[in-house]
């Protein structure tokens, strides 16, 4: 069983997924989730690969979040489209990123990455807040490399 494999339980992810459907009730926002074992390149860049990869820069408004995790590099980027990038203020996700890291510096990855999706929706909530048009455009399932 790989690391990636390892890294999450069954019930974990699907708490992980619960999260994500959550976190986009109130937002027109999309949020990901991809988990692989290396990066084999600078993280931020591979974040931006997978981003596109999953189509999140295809969306309306271009306001998808990815949070991107490499297990076996224990390092992780919060990386946003462009929409949210115009909309919101220099170190916005700074605050994302310390939940997220302090819960994985302690080995609790599934609680920081449902923190971090949660605090990701209603950080999206103030700058893309939902309407009755809004649909759904990406999957909340977990990617993996």
């Amino acid at each position: 069983m790989s690391h990636v494999e390892e890294f999450l339980t069954a019930e974990e992810e699907q708490e992980i997924i619960d999260a994500i459907v959550e976190a986009e009730k109130n937002t027109s926002g999309e949020i990901r989730v991809h988990i692989e074992a290396t990066a084999k390149m600078d993280h931020f860049s591979r974040a931006q690969q997978v981003f596109h990869f999953l189509k999140m820069d295809n969306t309306k408004e271009d306001n998808g979040v990815l949070i991107y995790v490499a297990v076996d590099d224990k390092k992780f980027v919060i990386y946003g489209g462009s929409g949210i990038d115009r909309a919101v203020p220099k170190g916005f996700w700074e605050t994302t990123k310390e939940v997220i890291a302090s819960h994985f510096k302690k080995g609790n990855f599934k609680q920081g990455v449902v923190e971090g999706v949660l605090m990701a929706g209603k950080e999206l909530e103030a700058h893309f807040p939902w309407n009755h048009n809004d649909t759904n455009e990406l999957s909340d399932a977990i990617s993996k490399g």
